[in-house]
């Protein structure tokens, strides 16, 4: 597994002093890069070859949330890879080397050109030295919503949404969904399925549903196209 060290810092904490959601999965989209660079397989090879990494689904699992200033390692490993699907588990481990957070997560290479799958390479395929499944209770890649969600006001794509790919990043799509969750609702899983992506002044409409510990949120277009649906599941105490 690949894996760097980090300490957690008063940017990346809540009002209790606990990382965020947002921040850890800042950690976890950090920890692929890193590794793609550090391998030659990074934006500049994909950048060359046209193309480009597209997440497809998040499971993130958060046995407990950091708090500010404690040392963490986090890592990252690719285990599987089939036509033009890549799956990467992540990591954050605590300084007793227990897993605060796991996440599974499943990518699609697509050519830039075209906007269609590519198939991933022998040359990647063995860079990445794929390895084992980490140790968690993988969900559906699919998330399914319920029925009667209440629609609120539109979100407007911002420049600051968007990354390297000039869409806006998986991070903050769950960002946006985040600010419809109750006020003390306290995440211990979240599953998203990418569906679309969204460009520069696109009109997000956020559609929200409320279950037993769990919320629904997805944003759809002005079409009622998804760009992505999100699952919160939580619980009453804090982690």
């Amino acid at each position: 597994m690949y894996t760097f060290d980090s300490r957690i810092r008063y940017s990346e904490t809540d009002s209790e002093g606990k990382l965020t959601m947002a921040s850890l999965i800042n950690y976890f989209q950090d920890s692929s890069t890193f590794h793609s660079e550090d391998l030659g397989l990074g934006i500049g090879y994909l950048n060359k070859r046209h193309l480009v990494w597209v997440l497809s689904s998040w499971q993130i699992v958060v046995n407990r949330y950091p708090r500010l200033c404690e040392h963490v390692t986090i890592g990252t490993q690719p285990y599987d890879m089939k036509g033009f699907l890549g799956y990467r588990n992540f990591a954050m481990m605590g300084e007793d080397g227990t897993y605060a957070a796991v996440a599974n997560s499943i990518w699609s290479l697509l050519d830039t050109r075209t906007g269609k799958p590519s198939v991933i390479s022998r040359e990647m395929t063995i860079g990445y030295q794929l390895g084992e499944k980490l140790p968690m209770d993988y969900a559906p890649r699919k998330v399914a919503i319920l029925q009667g969600g209440v629609e609120y006001a539109p979100v407007i794509v911002k420049k600051h949404h968007l990354d390297t790919n000039h869409h806006v990043n998986n991070q903050q799509f769950i960002d946006m969904a985040m600010d419809y969750l109750p006020e003390d609702f306290c995440i211990r899983q979240m599953r998203a399925e990418y569906k679309k992506q969204a460009y520069l002044d696109d009109v997000l409409r956020p559609y929200v549903a409320v279950g037993d510990n769990v919320v629904y949120v997805t944003l759809k277009d002005e079409a009622g196209a998804s760009y992505v649906a999100v699952e919160f599941s939580g619980q009453e105490s804090g982690l």
